[in-house]
């Protein structure tokens, strides 16, 4: 979870098409060396107009384009956003690109070139938007409403962690345990839901995945993502707190899954802004050491999984990963095998995967 991409969607279900993105979000303090950087914490503007009373709370992305713009009124607006990007953020200038791509209809081939241009937003809402993203560090996911993450266009919103491409290898580990097509899976703080969707979606007939989280906005979102993709006959969502609301399943379960907080508590404030600032602290506050909801989960496995399930976790990094292979092997030795320390594509320990036995 070091960083923020967003990639093409390989399915027609969604408009607009989306466009290649590479977002850098980091979940690690900045230290002193990156001062001068684009990523300096700027101080908190005072001035930054607020949304309209009356702006649509869906999503940028999903709202029908029914905002007819003049082209000069469209021009105007992008020399005045693009005169807003400082020298030390140039990356701000493809946003602004993304931005007006996700808030405009497509085009037709034989449009008028006088016509005006149908938004998804008024101007006076682009505008607030993208002034929240430059002045405040607003996540340019938060101001689209959406995140592009393996083959899926994410809905995501202010509340709700937004996926990182890292997470991705957690479904394809999911994708290569014999059998798991027809299993129950567990999604443990499933925030936008993309976990328990993209696995889902490569279920068979008889697979399940259930989903909880404690955060009521976490929930909705997720059911939005579990209705967009048409999975609800596949994902349960379930408020409630990691393993609370899987009574009824508690033992059924060929895997448990979760990206739970795992940063330090006292790492908190020195997070890049667009995290630290915006992103929900309940997501990101793993504790005193980061490990409070890891080990949390460590100690409900065995009576969640059946004999065989698996289970893998999403963590800080070498540090956390290590301790809990040790700690899970040796606390645990009768009741899992096969507990390992899986790389993320930067060769960091990030993952810890397992079975019971």
């Amino acid at each position: 979870m070091l960083s923020l991409s967003a990639r093409p969607i390989l399915s027609a279900f969604l408009l607009p098409k989306p466009k290649p993105r590479r977002l850098l979000l980091l979940l690690r303090p900045l230290h002193s060396s990156a001062s001068a950087s684009a990523l300096t914490p700027p101080t908190p503007r005072t001035t930054t107009p607020d949304l309209p009373e009356d702006a649509d709370p869906t999503p940028l992305f999903l709202r029908p384009p029914t905002h007819p713009v003049p082209e000069a009124s469209l021009a105007a607006f992008r020399r005045r956003a693009a005169a807003l990007v400082p020298p030390s953020a140039p990356h701000l200038h493809r946003h602004l690109r993304w931005l007006l791509a996700d808030a405009s209809a497509p085009a037709p081939s034989s449009a008028d070139p006088s016509a005006p241009h149908l938004l998804r937003a008024p101007l006076d809402e682009l505008e607030a938007l993208w002034l929240r993203h430059v002045r405040d560090r607003r996540p340019f996911q938060y101001v689209v409403g959406n995140e592009h993450w393996k083959d899926l266009v994410v809905a995501v919103r202010d509340g709700v962690l937004i996926p990182r491409p890292e997470t991705e290898a957690v479904v394809d580990m999911v994708a290569a345990v014999e059998g798991f097509q027809d299993g129950w899976w567990a999604d443990l703080g499933t925030g936008s839901g993309a976990i328990a969707v993209a696995v889902a979606r490569m279920l068979g007939p008889g697979g399940r995945v259930f989903a909880t989280d404690v955060s009521k906005v976490a929930v909705e979102v997720a059911r939005l993502n579990v209705q967009r993709y048409g999975v609800q006959d596949k994902v349960e969502i379930r408020r409630g707190s990691w393993f609370e609301p899987l009574e009824d399943v508690k033992g059924k379960l060929m895997g448990v899954i979760s990206n739970p907080p795992y940063i330090p508590t006292d790492d908190l404030p020195g997070l890049q802004p667009e995290v630290g600032w915006h992103e929900p602290k309940l997501a990101l506050d793993g504790g005193k050491d980061g490990l409070d909801h890891l080990l949390h989960l460590c100690e409900g496995l065995s009576s969640a999984l059946m004999p065989g399930g698996f289970f893998v976790f999403e963590t800080n990094g070498n540090k956390q990963s290590e301790f809990l292979v040790d700690f899970i092997s040796t606390k645990w030795s009768s009741s899992f095998c096969d507990v390992e320390a899986v790389l993320d594509f930067a060769d960091i320990k990030r993952f810890v995967r397992g079975y019971r036995r």
